[in-house]
């Protein structure tokens, strides 16, 4: 297939498209600064400009844009995490509806944080969405999908939870306190993190392009952990102990609704829809997973 990925220089998108080129298919970067390379394409969400004549032939798309969540959430930064994922999928999404022929699919990036903060109930896509700034970001995403769905383009809106792997995201972060032996459980302990490995969501992605999957698919594996067995179970994989709790008011002082909603809510995720249409997760135990992640 000929497929165009946005956020191919991020943690997933850095590993998915060599894997994506290593099965046979040829991959367009769509860039934001001037392309200076070969199968490269220059777009602007913020004005809205892509060029659809640079598209023309693509089979499928994969949208894994967004600004970084790791920072304190002012105004601001919260608007610039609303649109650079709304503005990126409904600007892919119009420009895709608009080729003749249309491609065959429409993978886009989200998040477990649509659900919002739901305690022990077990959470599928058919479960409601939730309340907050993380649901009302991730509504608005999968919506501006829309234009791709009308055009009868199969479209899979991921929900995914924290990328198990020590090159970026929530593990990278925590690895030094851990090593240290500093780590311990987060708030009380109880709040569902849904995980799955860097090697799994790659190969969520690589399965979804070939199946019949479409609409909101959860991408996280089918064991969630909560906090305190996540921290105690990294812990071990690292041979430290994990005695050192960071207390709720503290992680509210330090990081103010960020760590709120991203480390004190939680969401008990179940990846119904993949298991159903067969996907096997190769890191479905989260000892081996992060077993594999630290060796890597």
């Amino acid at each position: 297939m000929k497929l165009v990925v946005s956020g191919a220089s991020g943690l997933i998108g850095s590993t998915l498209v060599p894997a994506l080129e290593k099965d046979g298919h040829e991959v367009v970067r769509l860039v934001r600064r001037p392309s200076s390379a070969a199968g490269e394409v220059q777009w602007d969400p913020e004005r809205g400009s892509l060029d659809a004549a640079a598209l023309a032939g693509v089979s499928g798309a994969i949208n894994l844009s967004g600004a970084n969540l790791d920072r304190r959430w002012t105004a601001a930064s919260k608007q610039e995490i609303l649109a650079s994922r709304v503005d990126t999928t409904n600007l892919l999404a119009r420009t895709l509806a608009e080729l003749d022929p249309k491609p065959a699919v429409l993978l886009v990036a989200g998040g477990t944080g649509i659900y919002g903060d739901r305690g022990d109930e077990i959470l599928t896509e058919e479960s409601s969405e939730g309340t907050g700034f993380l649901a009302d970001v991730g509504r608005a995403w999968e919506a501006a999908a829309k234009p791709a769905r009308e055009a009868g383009i199969r479209t899979v809106n991921f929900r995914q939870g924290v990328v198990v792997s020590r090159a970026g995201g929530a593990l990278k972060r925590m690895l030094t306190p851990f090593k240290l032996g500093l780590g311990g459980r987060v708030g009380s302990g109880r709040q569902w993190w849904s995980w799955a490995s860097l090697d799994d969501v790659v190969a969520a992605y690589r399965f979804a392009l070939e199946s019949d999957l479409s609409g909101p698919v959860n991408l996280t594996s089918p064991n969630p952990a909560t906090s305190k067995r996540f921290t105690h179970t990294l812990g071990r994989a690292l041979g430290r102990p994990t005695v050192f709790p960071l207390p709720g008011l503290a992680v509210r002082t330090l990081f103010g609704e960020r760590g709120e909603a991203v480390l004190l809510e939680g969401q008990r995720v179940l990846p119904a829809r993949l298991l159903e249409a067969g996907f096997t997760f190769a890191y479905a135990d989260l000892g081996r997973a992060l077993e594999h992640a630290l060796a890597e």
